[in-house]
């Protein structure tokens, strides 16, 4: 039987020991981060929570920034995995419009919920290009599907840029303005795209 070799261009295969590290100390950091709030997460405290050493930890993730970026990562590959087999209408089975507007929501509090945890990652965890390309390919994927003329991409870029974290929290602390608002703003916002 051949042996099946990685590719180039995918990372090399994880043990199954050290994946099962990797995901107990990223569930040990997700239950940290609900009970305490980011701030308040420290190696220590995650290496205790997964009952393993301080030292696994830093083998692992290298400093506190790397293990939030991998927080970071794990949240945002959930969250795609919703966009694209998902229960309707975030995932698929529901028209493009209704989508488009469940995607739009989603996005918005996703990236508000994580907006702390996006800055704790600091330069590990900036958005991947993966990351943005894949919310900027999905919506443009849906504005050719509602027949949208024009230059995609950049229609795409500009439906995405407010609900990118730091204008959401502008918008919400410095500004108090309700979600409510800001997802109505986002909707008129589409339609005029869409409509338009």
């Amino acid at each position: 039987m051949p042996i099946e070799l990685p590719r180039a261009d995918e990372p090399p295969r994880e043990r199954a020991d050290a994946a099962r590290n990797r995901e107990l100390l990223l569930a040990a950091a997700e239950r940290l981060i609900d009970r305490h709030g980011i701030d308040h997460v420290t190696m220590d405290a995650v290496a205790h929570e997964a009952g393993v050493g301080k030292g696994t930890v830093f083998r692992r993730f290298e400093s506190r920034e790397g293990l939030m970026a991998a927080v970071l990562n794990r949240s945002e590959t959930a969250w795609q995995r919703a966009v694209l087999s998902g229960p309707p209408p975030l995932g698929p089975g529901a028209p493009a419009m209704e989508r488009l507007l469940a995607f739009g929501h989603s996005r918005l509090r996703t990236n508000l919920q994580h907006g702390r945890l996006i800055r704790a990652a600091g330069h590990a965890g900036a958005r991947s290009y993966a990351a943005v390309s894949f919310a900027a390919m999905h919506v443009r994927y849906l504005l050719g599907e509602l027949g949208v003329r024009g230059d995609l991409a950049l229609l795409a870029t500009a439906l995405l840029a407010p609900l990118e974290a730091p204008i959401l929290e502008q918008q919400t602390v410095t500004e108090q303005m309700e979600l409510a608002r800001i997802e109505a703003g986002w909707d008129d916002l589409v339609r005029r795209v869409v409509t338009g």
